[in-house]
């Protein structure tokens, strides 16, 4: 599966920033044609949500350097709750949400004929970074007519599965990747921002809920360190 697009909702203020994507596979497609088919259909749309959200888009190129240096830019500045990419497949007749993102394995040159070093992402970083968003749970609870919608665990080894990757590390698991068929007639870009905006807003609401758990189980256990019985300068 291939290619790149990103969005992120912060936690506070949530805004989702949406990343058009490039696609060097299928010609028909090229970024300035992706970027105003995809991305315009959603800003159009809005998320619609019953949170007060901002929709920014943006474009990344199919570069490694140059995503991994916007990616991480984007994190430290932002501080997103949720980063969403958005990629497209050119073989896929459904749209996929993809799992878990992986460290090596990418040997193909981007478009500048450019392959990190080793085929590797993050020197160092683990093998698998899985997302902290259920793909399982949002696909069972989507019903968009006209596509059909899946979780996958193999994003493919391209710039897409190598961004998706790096917000997964820096976010820690607060990321995702949808990867969509090319638009078509009876695929057009109406249908496509229509079932981003469900999806996008499902995984809001799933994010939320991670988030909130994992708060959750920090105040169970800070008080459970404060009630334990001090012995010392330790707590038993």
């Amino acid at each position: 599966m291939l290619n790149n697009t990103a969005a992120s909702i912060e936690e506070t203020a949530p805004n989702v920033s949406f990343f058009g994507c490039s696609d060097t596979v299928n010609k028909r497609m090229p970024a300035e044609q992706c970027k105003k088919l995809f991305l315009q259909e959603l800003s159009k749309l809005g998320l619609g949500t019953d949170m007060e959200v901002e929709l920014r888009i943006l474009q990344l190129p199919v570069d490694y350097r140059e995503v991994k240096q916007r990616v991480t830019r984007i994190w430290k500045d932002f501080h997103p709750q949720l980063a969403v990419h958005v990629g497209v497949d050119i073989s896929a007749k459904a749209i996929f949400l993809e799992q878990c993102g992986k460290n090596r394995g990418y040997q193909d040159g981007d478009i500048r004929g450019f392959r990190p070093e080793g085929g590797v992402c993050l020197p160092g970083g683990p093998e698998v970074i899985a997302s902290r968003v259920s793909m399982t749970t949002v696909c069972k609870r989507l019903a968009i007519d006209g596509i059909e919608v899946t979780s996958s665990r193999d994003a493919g080894r391209y710039v897409c599965d190598y961004t998706y990757y790096l917000s997964l590390h820096h976010g820690n698991g607060h990321a995702a990747l949808v990867h969509v068929p090319p638009l078509s007639r009876g695929f057009p870009a109406s249908l496509l921002g229509k079932a981003l905006k469900v999806i996008i807003q499902e995984m809001l609401e799933e994010s939320c809920k991670a988030q909130a758990q994992s708060q959750d189980c920090r105040e169970l256990n800070r008080n459970d360190r404060t009630q334990r019985e001090p012995v010392g300068e330790c707590l038993l």
